[in-house]
This record gives C-alpha cells, structure tokens and sequence, in this order.
C-alpha cells in the first residue's frame, strides 16, 4: 500500500476512537492535555496492536486462501464500514454511556471494545500483499493518538456534533478502500 492510502486506512480505522473521545470530552467540566493524552495513549496503543495481531493471524493463512485473499479483504472492509455506517445512522447517541472515567479498566475495555475492527484490517493487509505492516501499525497508532487527544477537547467544546459523522466518513473510507484492493487484484485498475 501507498503511503497516503495507509494514512486515509488509519483515519478511517481511528473514527470509532475518535467518536468515543469526543463523548469523553463532553463528559468532562474541563479537558486538558493530561485527559487528552490518557485516551490518545489508550486508543493509539490499540489501534496499533490490533491490526498487528490480525496480520500475523492473516499471514498464517495467506497462502492457503490466495486466490481469493482480495475477496476477504474486500469482505472484511466492506463488513467493518457497513457497520460503521449502521452506527452513524442509528437515531441513538453513544455517548451517554461513556463517562469521564479515564480508569485502566474502563479504558482498557473501551480500548478494545473500539479496535477490534482494526485486527480484522489487519488480516486484510495480509490478505492485501505488499504492506509494511511496521509502518502502518506506526502511523495507525500516531494517527488515533493525535485524533483521539484532539478528539477530548473537540468534545468538551462543541459536543456531539462530530460523532456520528466522524463514524460515517471512516465506512465510507474503509468500503472504499476494500473496492479499491479488490478492484486491483481483479485488474480492473492498476
């Protein structure tokens, strides 16, 4: 992958973390750089090790299914921004049920809770071919870091304004993205 499609893949990958770390900002009477960087550690860190970890799961299996290695990378993009966009568009608003709580272990479960799309983009990558999956985990990571610690004050300013939004572009990134591998590997584009 091109360096400016793993850079559009870690913004798509970071909307979820965004979305909650805007609703932590609106949970908060006052969001500093200490809260910012709490979420942005917490949601980079993970949003790093999971697309590394389904990467090596991804690399396990890449030689027995690689005749249709694009299809299920296809497959996965499409199903993760599908969802994403089902959540945009859903009337409820997420972020009653996260609070201010910046403990380990409400950070620890929403960590997860927001990255457990980005392992299956890492099987996609594997899937892929010709990714440093170094380079993308790195920049995956510095990317949710720096939304998600922007996202907290974004959030204790203005509100829900962004979230559902923020939630719609990343879908609309990573289904965009999955047509463009599989489009690709079918040599409908170079």
């Amino acid at each position: 992958m091109k360096l400016w499609e793993l850079f559009t893949l870690a913004i798509a990958l970071s909307m979820d973390a965004f979305a909650v770390s805007l609703c932590k900002g609106l949970s908060m009477k006052k969001a500093g750089l200490k809260e910012g960087a709490i979420c942005g550690a917490w949601f980079g860190g993970f949003q790093a090790l999971m697309p590394l970890i389904g990467f090596f799961l991804g690399s396990l299996f890449a030689a027995a299914i690689e005749a249709v290695d694009h299809w299920v990378a296809f497959g996965l993009l499409l199903l993760i921004g599908l969802n994403m966009l089902k959540e945009a568009f859903e009337k409820k608003c997420d972020c009653e049920s996260h609070d201010a709580d910046l403990s380990v272990k409400t950070m620890f479960v929403m960590a997860i809770a927001t990255s457990i799309d980005a392992a299956a983009v890492g099987i996609s990558l594997a899937m892929a071919g010709n990714t440093n999956i170094y380079a993308a985990i790195a920049l995956i990571g510095a990317v949710t870091f720096i939304l998600c610690a922007v996202g907290v004050k974004i959030g204790n300013i203005f509100g829900r304004r962004f979230e559902k939004k923020a939630q719609a572009a990343g879908g609309i990134i990573l289904i965009l993205l999955g047509t463009k591998i599989l489009l690709e590997h079918l040599g409908v584009i170079g």
